[in-house]
């Protein structure tokens, strides 16, 4: 079987230059489930294809039908056809950190056939189980995810993480490797989603900044938070011209015993920097598109292609 994983980048964009698809109007946002539907309804039609294409390594047999599939859902969507984390493979559609793009991809995932053992499916680029076990390409180098140190600072007030990211070979690297070298670890490690909800500013540090965390301490540092400020479900209020105090037509209880509670919240504190001088600064202003094209990555099993 050919390899069909592709770290962190898509196998094709739901455009190409060079086979545009004809412009279209994206379906209204109410729209969206029936986009979905219909999306799903082609892939019953198309999976037969899909899954004897990819058995035979030649995934571009079905580039075509996929790109208009997922056009329809809405043009600006990414996709990718990737190695599953407990199915054979998966595909993954994604809204690249665009808010307005998720009532989308929810309507989508929401529609979405259950998983099995062959196809498994994300709204949204899922982490890498451990990326301790990944490997970057970027030219000549070959970086170990399991080298990178990341200083982070909550802010809670704001729920977000600043992060600084290092590699020992950092300093080596051209503008462009050193931005995808920021961005590729935070991906692989949070994914898509959690890494657009959560992180604030992202910075590149060629020094290693005082008190820096690994990759799966940074996960469970972000996950932490996340849950701490996901919504809770709340007692349902009392019904209208009823107060809490009184309910109608019940016996008169005792006094309740009083109760108060408080909530405290921690300040957020400057951004750490691993360069006083300025020169670890890389890009700062959050989630962007990884320049320099798509390096490729390598597992435990080998590298991706």
């Amino acid at each position: 079987m050919g390899t069909v994983k592709r770290f962190l980048r898509r196998l094709w964009p739901a455009r190409t230059e060079s086979d545009a698809l004809p412009d279209r109007e994206p379906p209204a946002e109410g729209d969206a489930g029936r986009a979905a539907a219909e999306f799903w309804a082609r892939w019953e039609l198309l999976l037969p294809e899909v899954s004897a294409a990819l058995g035979d390594g030649e995934p571009d047999r079905i580039e075509n039908q996929l790109c208009a599939s997922v056009a329809a859902l809405h043009p600006d969507l990414h996709f990718s056809l990737e190695r599953g984390h407990r199915a054979v493979y998966a595909l993954v559609i994604s809204a690249q950190g665009d808010t307005a793009l998720r009532p989308y991809t929810d309507a989508w995932k929401a529609a979405a056939p259950s998983d099995d053992t062959i196809w498994e499916y994300h709204d949204s680029v899922p982490p890498v189980p451990d990326p301790n076990g990944v490997t970057v390409n970027l030219g000549e180098h070959r970086l170990a995810l399991a080298q990178v140190r990341v200083a982070a600072l909550v802010d809670e007030e704001a729920g977000l993480v600043d992060v600084a990211v290092f590699h020992p070979l950092m300093s080596e690297l051209a503008d462009a490797a050193k931005a995808a070298m920021t961005f590729l670890p935070l991906d692989a490690t949070l994914g898509e989603r959690l890494a657009g909800d959560r992180l604030g500013r992202v910075e590149t540090a060629e020094q290693e900044p005082q008190g820096a965390i690994d990759l799966l301490e940074l996960r469970t540092l972000v996950e932490e938070l996340d849950e701490a400020l996901r919504p809770r479900t709340v007692d349902a209020a009392p019904e209208a011209g009823t107060s809490a105090a009184e309910t109608p037509d019940t016996p008169e209880a005792p006094p309740a015993q009083e109760t108060e509670s408080e909530s405290t919240a921690r300040p957020a504190g400057p951004m750490p920097t691993g360069d006083p001088d300025g020169a670890g600064s890389g890009p700062s202003d959050g989630r962007a598109d990884q320049p320099g094209g798509s390096p490729a990555a390598e597992g435990k099993d080998g590298p991706a292609t």
